[in-house]
């Protein structure tokens, strides 16, 4: 389903005020709605029931970090399209007391009883998408309670029971929701549990018909009780096991009963004095920062946002760093990720010097330094002591692996799709190893203070959409909801982690609202453009505003997303 709209954003710049006339910003080629404030708190996710869920909690005294794990869990129940506890989670905390960030990889690893070995003698050139060979252990539940333990407030059974009680006793579906889960359904619903699960009735439910799920309230209910080992070296342990086996994988108790997550230091670099916050590998938030780098010595906002100089660039600078993002991005455990310099002013300058401003590249080359396709959730959520979280959650491939144990009412992730197959590449798939990651949660700052806690949904999707969510602020003058409601592109086609190289320039996709003249614009340049490709994200936000000591907040209208606070 194609989602044209768009969204407004705080202005980081000073700019002229936009004239606001009865039929909303006339000035501008895109629908847009206001921005939410609120002194207390905020929250924005891609669902409205996980939004104001979010907000009971914070009323109910619990930390930034509590109404985050409700909400995650919430989306858990109505949102599986895109998330829940068989996957992934990765996390940026802004802790006001200590007036710092930290960084949570919540990812799990492969198998530890998977060789690659075994994976080439099957004749595989990738592993599969489905089914028990790329399911890789999910970390998610992990690091909801390594976040509870640092920052929560309220006991975990309360943060998991409005999520509980919507499973026991349903919710109507959104409509970008049911359309997801009826495309997920078609290529899933012959997995074993997977219709007992998501089909009642033997069919995905339609907007606005109530679901219930049964199997996941008993689930949350045993975690907030007996807690995060329940899910890891109990009962639940041996439920997920034991099916894996039946069906041929090779995800074990042990491999569950060994998982921890990582709390790291997240990586930064300025663009034009904003620090701009992402986590280091095995995830790619790290090629956002390089694109900002290479673009920082462009005057963008003379070219202007519907400008094909302008998106010629950012093409660009897209192709350079995916090039670095196929070569170097992989579980740091495994392998040497040349972090610092790769995110460094001096190597974007080396880069840089490769593009030609009259013409696309068909293909760049990875730099010397000494595809895919997923749905996610994002969401970031605000209290009133000044604590923020930027939260990314999934299962990848939208619904996962198809892989539903037992009566635990989830599905298990597919990430070890994301590994490559050929030796010596850094991101080869190994026993015990994180595969690269698409899913990135980012964070601003300014002068040591927070300034916006945002992500962008959506495979490799995600670093673009973070460096064009903030030129439309910085550079463009959008405020925080017309930053995510203007139109984006998103290029695909370039070198993968899995080992896939481009050697034909890509295409670039743009969304409803560019100007025929900017397409026309781009061919000349010489690149393939295209307009009737899907996939441009699905992006929330929040940004402090110290002066009048107020969140504004923004969620993305191509998604079913809802902002709000009090």
């Amino acid at each position: 389903m194609s989602r044209s709209g768009f969204c407004l954003v705080l202005i980081l710049m000073t700019v002229s005020p936009m004239s606001i006339s009865s039929d909303r910003l006339s000035d501008k080629p895109f629908t847009t709605r206001s921005e939410v404030h609120a002194v207390n708190g905020m929250a924005a996710t891609s669902q409205p029931l996980a939004t104001q869920i979010a907000l009971d909690i914070l009323r109910q005294g619990g930390s930034a970090v509590d109404a985050a794990i409700a909400a995650n869990a919430a989306l858990g129940l109505m949102e599986p399209t895109g998330c829940g506890i068989g996957g992934d989670l990765y996390a940026i905390v802004w802790d006001s007391e200590k007036g710092e960030l930290t960084g949570l990889n919540a990812s799990g690893r492969s198998p530890k009883s998977l060789t690659l070995d075994e994976l080439r003698e099957r004749g595989l050139e990738k592993i599969p998408a489905f089914g028990p060979l790329p399911v890789s252990v999910p970390g998610a539940v992990d690091g909801w309670f390594e976040l509870h333990e640092r920052y929560g407030r309220l006991p975990m059974a309360d943060v998991l029971a409005p999520a509980v009680r919507y499973a026991r006793e349903g919710f109507p579906l959104s409509e970008v929701i049911a359309y997801y889960w009826a495309r997920n359904a078609e290529r899933l619903k012959e997995f074993p549990g997977f219709a007992e699960v998501f089909l009642p009735g033997g069919r995905a439910p339609a907007k606005g018909e109530i679901f219930r799920n049964p199997r996941l309230a008993d689930t949350y209910e045993t975690l907030g009780t007996e807690g995060r080992d329940a899910f890891y070296k109990g009962d639940m342990a041996r439920a997920i096991a034991d099916y894996m086996a039946e069906q041929g994988g090779f995800m074990t108790y042990e491999d569950l009963a060994s998982h921890r997550s990582e709390w790291v230091t997240p990586v930064s670099t300025s663009y034009r004095g904003y620090d701009v916050w992402e986590l280091p590998p095995n995830g790619q938030g790290i090629a956002a920062l390089q694109m900002l780098n290479i673009l920082e010595p462009y005057d963008l906002r003379a070219l202007g946002h519907d400008s094909p100089e302008y998106l010629h660039l950012l093409v660009e600078a897209k192709k350079l760093a995916f090039e670095d993002r196929a070569r170097f991005y992989a579980d740091m455990d495994f392998a040497d990720v040349p972090v610092e310099r790769l995110i460094s002013k001096a190597y974007a300058d080396e880069r840089r010097a490769l593009i030609d401003p009259k013409r696309a590249a068909k293909a760049y080359p990875a730099g010397d330094s000494a595809l895919e396709s997923g749905d996610t959730i994002y969401l970031t959520v605000a209290d009133a002591d000044g604590n923020m979280i930027s939260l990314i959650q999934s299962n990848y491939r939208g619904m996962g692996s198809g892989m539903t144990p037992g009566n635990l009412g989830f599905v298990l992730q597919d990430r070890g799709e994301l590994f490559s197959l050929e030796p010596g590449h850094a991101n080869v798939y190994e026993p015990g190893k994180r595969p690269f990651h698409t899913i990135i949660p980012a964070f601003v700052t300014r002068d040591g203070k927070p300034v916006m806690s945002f992500g962008v949904m959506g495979g490799a999707m995600q670093p673009q959409g973070h460096v064009q969510i903030l030129v439309n602020m910085i550079d463009f003058g959008m405020n925080l909801q017309e930053a995510g409601d203007a139109p984006r592109l998103r290029h695909t086609g370039s070198s993968q982690p899995t080992g896939e190289q481009m050697t034909d320039g890509g295409v670039v996709a743009l969304e409803n609202g560019f100007s025929p003249e900017t397409v026309r614009g781009l061919l000349q340049l010489g690149h393939e453009v295209r307009t009737d490709l899907g996939g441009y994200g699905g992006y929330q936000a929040i940004y402090r505003d110290h002066e009048n000591g107020v969140y504004i907040g923004a969620s993305e209208s191509r998604k079913d997303g809802h902002a709000a606070g009090y």
